[in-house]
């Protein structure tokens, strides 16, 4: 295993932050995959997952049943696992500049195009491996001025070559779900049945340029931009296959859950040739995918104390009753119904609401949803 450290840009004299990262088997064979953790910092599953993947990762080393490089960033985001208001635990949002952690992540296609047209128009062929020399490339000439936009050129670095990309994150209460692009779900399947997905929630783009995004949907766009560059048409696979894994919600911190969950992305990993001893049969699948568009939530129409009258997981008809919100002024009490006929599969964790929070969310089948289609 090698062990590198990556410096942030200092946020004021005498500060320092840094990123680690651990890269396990080959890291000259061509074929990567990157698992990071918390990149919202507060979602702590993922935390103890990549504990997980560490011992195991380093067992599988030892026993040379790697095939290609796996890198592990088991806490990708420094920044808010720093961060404190009055005690409470800040990992969402940095706090200087307000923004989201996981959003604003650069789109390299046009820089990239950049550097790649000279060469097609030179004769080169659009392969796999001229296309992530591009994209490292691209990426390493992004400005940074800020801590926060260091760490994202950071994360980007190590991922924008991979040919997976696993994104731990967690809700506020929740069932395992995941988030990808459309295209990418015959490469997702086997992931979904290992990990008992109870939602898969697919977008060709969600908006804001989260972490995955940036590392899968840039394929695409890139052979878009080619296309129209050189004026005829240049085709290219998706080569990068990025997931947001949600592990369940963020009180899910348990050994036993961990471990199960570390063992089921290593045996994708399996899956993709990465790891000796791929699974020789599949779980059966607990879902369909759903378009992101289609995942409605429920907003609180006043405040008051929140009480579910449906578990997560469930199954759920439109107009079912799903929530009550009880006004402890007056002593009313409002029924919240689901939305849609689907699953649902996450919730706010607070159980006392102010007006205009969303309480849950239902995975419907229907696209009925644009423009941004993530939650702050």
């Amino acid at each position: 295993m090698i062990e590198r450290r990556h410096a942030l840009i200092p946020p004021a004299p005498g500060t320092s932050r840094e990123l680690l990262s651990l890269h396990y088997g080959a890291p000259d064979s061509g074929r990567k995959a990157v698992l990071q953790a918390a990149l919202h910092a507060d979602e702590v599953p993922g935390l103890l997952v990549a504990h997980h993947l560490r011992r195991r990762l380093a067992q599988l080393e030892a026993d040379g049943a790697l095939r290609g490089e796996v890198v592990l960033v088991p806490f990708a985001n420094p920044i808010g696992l720093s961060q404190r208001v009055l005690q409470a635990f800040e990992g969402r949002f940095e706090l200087q500049s307000g923004e989201n952690f996981n959003r604003h992540y650069a789109d390299l296609a046009p820089a990239a195009a950049d550097l790649l047209e000279p060469r097609l128009r030179a004769g080169a062929a659009a392969s796999v491996a001229l296309v992530r020399t591009a994209l490292r490339e691209a990426c390493a000439g992004l400005t940074a001025t800020t801590e926060l936009e260091s760490l994202r050129r950071t994360l980007l670095s190590l991922a924008i070559d991979a040919e997976v990309v696993l994104d731990l994150h967690s809700d506020n209460e929740a069932v395992l779900h995941l988030y990808t692009a459309t295209e990418l779900w015959a490469d997702i399947e086997p992931l979904a049945r290992l990990s008992g997905s109870r939602a898969v929630l697919v977008a060709d783009c969600s908006g804001d340029e989260p972490f995955d995004e940036a590392c899968s949907t840039v394929w695409p766009r890139l052979a878009e931009e080619l296309t129209r560059r050189l004026g005829r048409p240049v085709t290219l696979p998706h080569a990068c296959v990025a997931v947001t894994v949600e592990l369940r919600g963020e009180h899910d911190v348990d050994h036993a859950l961990a471990a199960a969950d570390a063992e089921a992305l290593l045996q994708y990993l399996a899956w993709r040739g990465f790891v000796d001893g791929a699974p020789t049969r599949l779980p059966e699948l607990a879902c369909e995918p759903t378009p992101l568009a289609g995942s409605i939530p429920v907003v609180a129409p006043h405040g008051g104390v929140l009480v579910f009258l449906r578990e997560l997981g469930a199954t759920l008809h439109r107009g079912e009753p799903l929530a009550e919100i009880v006004n402890p002024l007056d002593g009313a009490a409002t029924v919240l119904a689901s939305p849609a006929d689907g699953v649902f599969y996450a919730r706010e964790s607070r159980r006392f609401v102010s007006a205009g929070t969303r309480i849950a969310k239902v995975a419907g089948r229907a696209a009925v949803r644009s423009g941004n289609l993530l939650s702050d």
